[in-house]
C-alpha cells in the first residue's frame, strides 16, 4: 500500500499543467456555451470555472498546496456567475472578485510559507 504524497509547492512545470488543463476546460465550456448561454468564451462563470477544473487536475496529479485551496475558490466564484447570469441570484461582482482575488492570494502565501519544498532545494 503506497503512502498517500504530501501537497508540494509550485513549479513551472505544474503551472504549465493547470494551465494546459485549464485551457482545455475552458474549450469544453466554450463550446458547451453555443447551447447555454449562461456559458461563453469570454464570461466570468467559464473563466473561474475553467480555472477551477484546471485545479481540480493540479490538486488529483500534482498535489499542489494551494490549488487545494483555490479549486473550492474558483467553482464557486464561477457557479455565482451562472446563478447570477441566470438572475436566480445576485451579487455584486466586484464582491466575488474581491472573495476570488483575496483566497487566491492567501492561498499562495499558505503554499509559500507551509508546503512541503522540493529535496532538490539546497540548504545554506
Amino acid at each position: 500500500m503506497s503512502k498517500p504524497s504530501e501537497a508540494c509547492c509550485s513549479s513551472p512545470a505544474v503551472m504549465f499543467y493547470w494551465f494546459a488543463a485549464s485551457i482545455v476546460a475552458w474549450g469544453l465550456l466554450s463550446l458547451m456555451g453555443l447551447y447555454c448561454s449562461l456559458l461563453g468564451p469570454s464570461s466570468a462563470s467559464t473563466t473561474l470555472v475553467a480555472a477551477g477544473i484546471g485545479c481540480i487536475a493540479n490538486w488529483l496529479k500534482n498535489r499542489t498546496f494551494h490549488c487545494g485551496i483555490t479549486a473550492p475558490l474558483f467553482l464557486i466564484g464561477g457557479i455565482e456567475f451562472v446563478l447570477s447570469d441566470a438572475q436566480i441570484v445576485h451579487i455584486e461582482p466586484r464582491f466575488v472578485w474581491a472573495f476570488v482575488l483575496l483566497g487566491a492570494g492567501i492561498a499562495f502565501l499558505l503554499e509559500w510559507k507551509y508546503a512541503r519544498r522540493s529535496k532538490t532545494k539546497k540548504s545554506i
